[in-house]
Formats: structure tokens, sequence, C-alpha cells
């Protein structure tokens, strides 16, 4: 199959390639017309005058077993399809009430010439990533059924066997947020104080302490590539704070590189896109932003919540960004034209955290209501509403099997190298990789990590959005949770200014 581009899109023939296509598609657009024009039509709300206008159009009076709402609706219906026949632009009647065009009224703001440039190249960029997602599904949904059990199993036995390995003081006020490096042997936290610090993990000993912002950081996130491939010098991290600024860090500078400003209230959550060329910022100022990295400038201001914004994430595939503000709705954004794709309604106080499922359809979102709520793009509605905490659900975040690991191969008995049973090992291998890498693929998403405002941190799976484990920790109020792409490590941020690390207890650290 070949990648799936921006150009080739447009050129796509199978899209209304045929004539009766393209019919098809004329008559839902022309209904779906029609159907707005009725909408605008003004009928009589009186029993009495909808009979005397059916009649004055020829129409029967009544319809056996219509009643007068029916009615009403039959009439609008045969108004709009007479002014359909007609070719009328303007229906028979109209409301000629100007308030009711006020309210109806919407307005656009004029964009950059380097936002639709960044728009073009979000789409060029998410358009393969999609196209290999959606051809892996389509290999994972012809694994046989007791195979996707055995995963399942080998899965969350591992998960259930989390425990708490280690806990570490990490700065002078609050953890707002903790994240692993892409390589998975470094954690940044972000704290009230204004720093961001580096640690290793599992040793948890300072790497760096990055000084740039004069109030509480309140959101911190790697570049896709950061200690992968990303050069040190060149951007890796950046944070949000209170102090209004969203900063770019390098890993060998305790300087910014760059310090982007623009928004009116403080910051909370930050996101980089996963091409690592743009980061989003969702602030008080009742706005999220994109920026573009190399030139460190504003690209899009977003309007949209009636409150204060709090979270903001990318979806894998690069297309898409959800949002969550404090007016506990969420919504999901088309960053290649600037619409809502979803609007995620149904908390009922304010949303704290927000990500994507690795599926790049599924939502999760938790709220000050003390549920996390699973959202489907496909259906456009809530999938399943988890009781997750008994207070704030602070964070979510599913497991990406981001990086393939190396996997070992199984221990041989000595008469494995014996002449006469030789023939068929490196077959055997093989086979065992391929189910290794299988499995392994398959795992991603499997399972979600959540924190609360009431001192635990749990782990969900997230097929049946069962509770898999509950994880204690040295503090309250946990204000942020994540996961390495290895499932060997997860870290949480305390308000008692501690982290915590923890691991299955099978594997060593």
């Amino acid at each position: 199959m070949s990648e799936l581009t921006y150009d080739s899109l447009m050129d796509d023939g199978n899209y209304l390639g045929s004539e009766r296509a393209r019919m098809e598609n004329k008559v839902i657009l022309d209904e779906l017309e029609r159907k707005k024009k009725a909408r605008n039509l003004a009928v009589p709300t009186d029993d009495n005058k909808v009979k005397a206008r059916l009649r004055e159009i020829g129409e029967p009076i009544t319809l056996f077993g219509e009643r007068a709402a029916d009615r009403r609706d039959r009439l609008i219906y045969v108004l709009s399809q007479i002014n359909a026949a007609r070719g009328d632009d303007h229906p028979i009647e109209e409301a000629s009430s100007e308030e009711s065009e006020e309210e109806g009224e919407e307005f656009y703001t004029e964009g950059s010439l380097e936002l639709l440039q960044a728009r073009r190249n979000l789409a060029e960029f998410s358009l393969p990533r999609a196209q290999k997602r959606v051809a892996q599904q389509r290999i994972d949904s012809k694994i046989p059924l007791g195979r996707i059990i055995d995963i399942r199993k080998k899965v969350f036995a591992g998960v259930k066997r989390f425990s708490n390995i280690g806990s570490q003081i990490g700065d002078e006020r609050p953890i707002s947020q903790v994240r692993f490096a892409p390589n998975n042997k470094i954690l940044a936290t972000g704290s009230w104080s204004g720093t961001v610090k580096l640690w290793n993990v599992p040793a948890c000993t300072t790497i760096r302490t990055l000084r740039g912002h004069g109030d509480r950081v309140g959101g911190v996130a790697w570049h896709p590539q950061a200690t992968l491939t990303q050069e040190e010098g060149l951007v890796n991290l950046v944070s949000g704070a209170g102090d209004m600024c969203v900063n770019l860090w390098s890993l060998n500078s305790d300087a910014p590189l760059s310090v982007m400003k623009g928004h009116a209230d403080r910051i909370c959550r930050v996101a980089f896109h996963p091409s690592g060329h743009f980061v989003a910022s969702a602030s008080f100022d009742t706005t999220w932003r994109l920026w573009d990295v190399n030139s460190s400038k504003e690209l899009l201001l977003q309007e949209g919540h009636s409150k204060e914004v709090y979270a903001v994430e990318f979806q894998g595939d690069g297309a898409l960004i959800a949002s969550g503000g404090l007016d506990a709705i969420g919504r999901v954004w088309d960053l290649r034209t600037g619409r809502t794709a979803m609007v995620l309604d149904g908390h009922v106080q304010g949303i704290f955290g927000i990500d994507f499922s690795p599926n790049g359809y599924q939502i999760a979102t938790g709220a000050g209501d003390d549920t996390i709520r699973i959202w489907d793009m496909r259906s456009l509605k809530a999938l399943y509403t988890i009781p997750a905490h008994v207070s704030n659900v602070s964070d979510v975040r599913f497991f990406r099997a981001d990086a393939l690991p190396s996997f070992k191969p199984k221990a041989e008995s000595a008469d494995v190298f014996m002449n006469e049973i030789t023939e068929g090992t490196d077959a055997d291998k093989s086979h065992d990789t391929e189910d290794d890498v299988q499995e392994w693929k398959y795992r991603s998403g499997l399972y979600l990590a959540s924190s609360g405002y009431d001192g635990y941190v749990k782990l969900w799976s997230a097929d049946d959005w069962q509770l898999l484990r509950t994880l204690t920790t040295d503090s309250g109020k946990v204000m942020s949770v994540d996961l390495t792409s290895d499932a060997e490590l997860l870290a949480s941020g305390t308000y008692n200014r501690n982290f915590q690390l923890f691991a299955p207890e099978d594997i060593p650290v």
C-alpha cells in the first residue's frame, strides 16, 4: 500500500469516483439543504390554521393517526418540497425578526499565512500516521480470540504486580506534574516553586534544575524525540507556568532557549505535538494556544470555553487536539481545519486531565466530579463512566507502547545444542519473537492510570474499564501520574512535595 499524503488524498479517484457516487452525494447534500431551509420556514402554530394552509396547497388536512404536531411538521415538509421544486432560494414565508438573525450570526477571525501553512503541514504529517495506525488495527482485529485472552491475562497480571519502590522529596513546594522522557530514563517534575527538575530514574538523583519561571509551573512536556534522536542543545522540553510564559528548554542549559508570551493569565498544562514542531498551552484566560517551536511565535489563539482551560493533549496521529476546561466541557478540535470535531459534555465539575487512547478514537477525561469518562469519537458520545476516586481526578494517562523492547531469548537447556534436535530451533526462536512483537503492539492502550486528590493512583483496564490495581502514596493529594513506554515504571507527583516511583515486583530496577 502506498503511503497516504496530502496530495494523493486530494487526487484520490476512489472518493466520488463514479457518476453514481456523485449523484448519490448530490441527493444527500440537496436533502440537507432542504432541511436547513425548512427550519427557517414560518408556519402557523394554531392547528386550524395549519389545516387551512394544507387545504390551500391541495394536501389532505389530516392523516390517519396524525397529531397536531405531526401535521405541522408535514406542512413544513410540503412547503420545503415546493420551494425546492421551484428552485427558490428563499422560503415562501420567512421569519422577519432581526433578533433571530442576530442570534444565529457567526463570526470568524482571519488567520495568518503561517497558520495556513501549519495546517497543511499538520495534514501532511498526520495522514500517513493515521494510515499506519488503521493498518495495524486491521492486523490486530485478525488475532484469534484465544490469543487476545492470553495477552490480556499476561498484561493485566503484570499491572497487578505494581508496587511502591521509593519516594523522593522533589521540591520545596507541591509537584504539579511528572512526565517521563521518551527513553524512560529521565523524569521531569514541575513544581509550584517555579522550577523544573530532571531526575535519573529509578535512582532518583538530580540531573539538572531548570530555572526560568517566576511563578508556579503548571505543566511540562517532552519533545517526542528528546533523549532519543534530538540533540541535547536543541529544544527537548516545554513548560508553562503562572507567570503566563511558555518556556522551551534544552538538556545542557539551566536557562530557557526561548520564552513565548501571549497568554493573559496563568498557564496550566502544555503538550508537544507528535511532530515536535508545535506546542499547545492551556490557560486560565479561557483560551488554548498553538505555538511554532522553530520561530517561537503564536500561530493560533483558540476560544471556545466559557471558563478557564486547564488541560490540553494531542492525538497520536497529530490531526486532533483535545482541551478540557473548568466549565466541565471538553472539546476536540481538528487542527487541519480549525473546526470542533466533538464536544465532550457530561461532567458536572471542571476537567483536570485529558488523554487520547493510542487507538486514535477514544478519549479519557478526569474531572472534579470524581469520575473518569471514556468518549468514543466514532459515535460522538460517552462510552463509559468510571467512578474512579472519592475526590478530584487530577490526571489520566493511557499506556503507550511506543518503544519496542529488546526481547531476550528464552532459557535453553543443554540438550538443545545436540545435533539431533538443532534443526528448527531458529524457526522456534523467530516464532517466539514474532509472538512477543505482536503482544507488545497489542498491549499499547490496553490500560490507563489515574491520580486523585484522595491520595491514590489507580490502574484500569481500557477495554472493560475495570479496576486492576490501587496504589497508595504518602500524600492526601496526588497531582499527576505518568507511565513509561516500556511498562516498567510509573511515577506520581504529590501535593506534599514528593514524587513516588512504582514498578512490577518481578522487574529488577
